[in-house]
């Protein structure tokens, strides 16, 4: 089985040169126009992403998350979100990549059958980055104007977060 999988992408990739000769397109031509369409979009999106990579980047260096965290605990024990998972909860709508490295942190710390393990490992299932979604996403269509996402994105974060807590008190019958 190993053996045939690593084919799949090559023949996919011969399969779809040849059907194009077959059909007369110029696929060297196709693949060189789409390429370029496609860097006009990384240049599109660089900023932004830029200034994406730098705002974490800049939160986690000097504090500002940990200070983030400790203000919005009460909050959080309030709705029953566990306090270990919080820097998760602020990290993942702005970071995929930060909030990978915070999940692994609550796994390795608490441990994966714990309830903030438990409880993290069901937020990263069911959240969203979402500023890095709506940067990509809107950025790409050059849509500067966001109406109602933002905060309508952050609301189903913060749903999500409630039901993720709740969710693990519920079938594994702990108390948060």
């Amino acid at each position: 089985m190993d053996r045939f999988t690593v084919y799949i992408l090559p023949s996919i990739v011969v399969f779809i040169v040849l059907w194009g000769t077959f059909k007369g397109v110029k696929v060297f031509d196709c693949f060189i126009e789409g390429a370029r369409d496609g860097m006009k979009t990384v240049v599109g999106l660089l900023p932004s992403l830029l200034a994406l990579v730098l705002a974490v980047s800049m939160m986690r260096d000097s504090g500002a998350l940990n200070s983030l965290v400790m203000a919005l605990s009460p909050v959080a024990k309030a709705l029953g979100i566990p306090r270990e998972v919080m820097p998760l909860t602020v990290i993942s709508p702005i970071s995929g990549s930060g909030s990978l490295t915070v999940f692994e942190n609550i796994l390795k710390t608490y441990g994966v059958d714990s309830i903030a393990g438990r409880v993290a490992s069901v937020i990263m299932g069911s959240t969203e980055t979402t500023f890095y979604a709506i940067t990509v996403y809107f950025g790409s269509v050059g849509i500067k104007r966001t109406r109602y996402t933002v905060p309508c994105a952050l609301a189903a974060d913060l749903t999500s977060y409630i039901c993720s807590a709740w969710a693990v008190k519920m079938f594994f019958n702990v108390n948060i």
